[in-house]
Parts: structure tokens; sequence; C-alpha cells
């Protein structure tokens, strides 16, 4: 195999050179672990996945993520985008695509929904694969110092600063207001004492900060800085964006709920993305989240491998 190759698309999106940046290897027969993290690298998105035949056939495809510096077991965007580029394909290694789609991943099974317009795959759902966890609070100076706020920029009337997930884990923490939500600037020295003193996260200290108003609060504006990642700000940040409406569900007072939430990010970087969450509570506990989104193609093109 001399050349690779590749599909780009940017993720919760109708719009191109918005969104979230995405490269597909829809065929990654071949390629060792270290030469996925080299592309990954090379491509330096926030992510580049890599889809292989899934080892049960009753699934669709394994698919393994990878950012610039390491894979990770599940995240949001690559999924979402990984779906709609699967889904323009009239078969996955000799399996016809249908409306629904299996993809095997490190954190679990992530389910797919393709949600067409004329005929094409114009957006695509995926479920979180993990329920809610919640680990860990952290002291709102410690946020502070990672965005280059004062610690009263953090809010804590809903809850404390604190990691969680379903998937893939994120510290998260509430800002007050779109002044400060803006003001936020990542401070690597920050991030690097964060990470050293954390206990419940798998990869390195990865922040979502976001603001929302009492008025419409599950219309949330995000930003999202993993700078130990190389990944300085994401545009738009599925799993994390999964994790927090998840948690915000469960603090919720009802015990049954289903909600839709839609998260905005990417905006203070020219890349605004819109993602769409479904959460179902019953009897005080998470038992769903699905998130949503539209993509849209940028590019294509081959990696050569060998001269």
């Amino acid at each position: 195999m001399d050349t690779l190759s590749y599909v780009t698309v940017d993720v919760f999106t109708s719009t191109r050179f918005e969104g979230n940046p995405l490269a597909v290897i829809s065929d990654a027969r071949g390629l060792s672990d270290a030469a996925m993290q080299r592309i990954a690298t090379e491509f330096n998105y926030s992510e580049v996945t890599f889809v292989l035949p899934p080892e049960n056939p009753e699934n669709s495809a394994r698919v393994r993520i990878f950012t610039p510096t390491t894979e990770v077991p599940f995240a949001g965007h690559p999924n979402v985008g990984t779906a709609y580029v699967l889904g323009q394909q009239a078969e996955i290694f000799g399996k016809p695509v249908g409306e629904k789609l299996r993809f095997e991943e490190k954190a679990g099974i992530v389910e797919v929904s393709l949600k067409r317009n004329g005929g094409r795959v114009a957006a695509t759902a995926i479920r979180a694969p993990q329920p809610l966890t919640v680990g860990n609070t952290i002291a709102e100076e410690t946020i502070a110092r990672c965005v280059s706020l004062e610690s009263r920029a953090v809010v804590t009337t809903t809850h404390a600063p604190v990691f969680a997930s379903v998937g893939l884990n994120f510290a998260i923490a509430e800002v007050g207001g779109l002044e400060a939500l803006a003001a936020a600037r990542p401070n690597l020295a920050g991030f690097q004492a964060a990470a050293g003193r954390q206990t419940t996260s798998g990869h390195d200290f990865s922040l979502f900060v976001y603001a929302r108003t009492s008025e419409n609060p599950w219309h949330i504006r995000a930003r999202m800085f993993a700078p130990l990642d190389n990944v300085p700000e994401d545009p738009a940040t599925g799993s994390a964006s999964a994790a927090l409406g998840a948690y915000l569900v469960s603090l919720a007072l009802d015990a049954d709920m289903n909600v839709r939430i839609t998260v905005e990010q990417g905006v203070e970087m020219g890349r605004r993305s819109i993602i769409s969450l479904d959460v179902s509570k019953f009897r005080g506990t998470v038992t769903d989240v699905v998130i949503s989104g539209s993509c849209v193609p940028v590019m294509r093109g081959e990696i050569i491998l060998q001269d």
C-alpha cells in the first residue's frame, strides 16, 4: 500500500469552513498504531479517525480515534463525521449501508442513526456509549488559572467544577456570562499543574467551560481547551457537550425528563458549531444521551505512505 485515501468534513455545521474539521481514513487496514498516530499528528486536527473491519460481523466497523498526541476511547465529532462519510458509501467492508450503524470503539459500542435529505446523508446522531459518571470536584482557582480568569468568574451556583464522562472524561465548569467566556485564554502552566493533580481522568486535562442564562438554561455557549493534547481550543466537542448535558439533567429536580439541549461552540474561533443533545432521565437517573449534528464535505486526497 503506497497511498491511503482520506476525506475531510466539517462537523456540527452545514457551512463549509465552520464547525470542527475531521479527517476520516475509511479503510485503515494495514496501518500500524504508530502510523495512525503519525498521520493524526500530521493533520493536526483535534481528531482523525481510522476505520477498520469490525471484530463482530454484526457491527458495521471498528473505529479508532486519534488526537495529535494520543488515541482516545470515544469522542463526539469524530463519530458524527465518520458516520456521515461512511453513510455516503454503498457499502462498508462488503456490507450494505443501512439507516443504522454500529461502531466498535474502546469505550464500547456506539450506535448511529443516519438522517437523510433527498436520499443523501445530511446529519447523523450517535448514542453515548457509557452511562454518566461524575468524578472529583476541582477547585475554582485551578479552573481560573487554566483559562486566565479571576476565580470569581467561575460560577458554582449549580455545581462546582467537576470531572464528568459518558465515554471520555472532561473537567467541566460554568463561568459567569458570555463576557467571561470570551475572555478565557488557555494557560499552559495552569493545565500542566492541573494535570499533575488530577485523579479521575484517563487522559490529559481537558477543560470544557460554558455559560448559560436562567431564561434559556438549555441553550449553552461553550469552549473547550486541551493544550496538553496539542489542541489549544476545539471548535466542537460532542463528548464534552454530552457529559455536560447529562450532568446538568442529573442535577435537575424533576425525576423524569426528556430534554433537548443546544450547545453552541467555536464562536470565538470563527468556527461556529451547533451540537444537539437529547437527554433522557428516568427515576432520577440519566438513561440516554444522543448527540446529533450536520456535516459538510471539504476535501478528498491521498496520503503518500511510500516513495
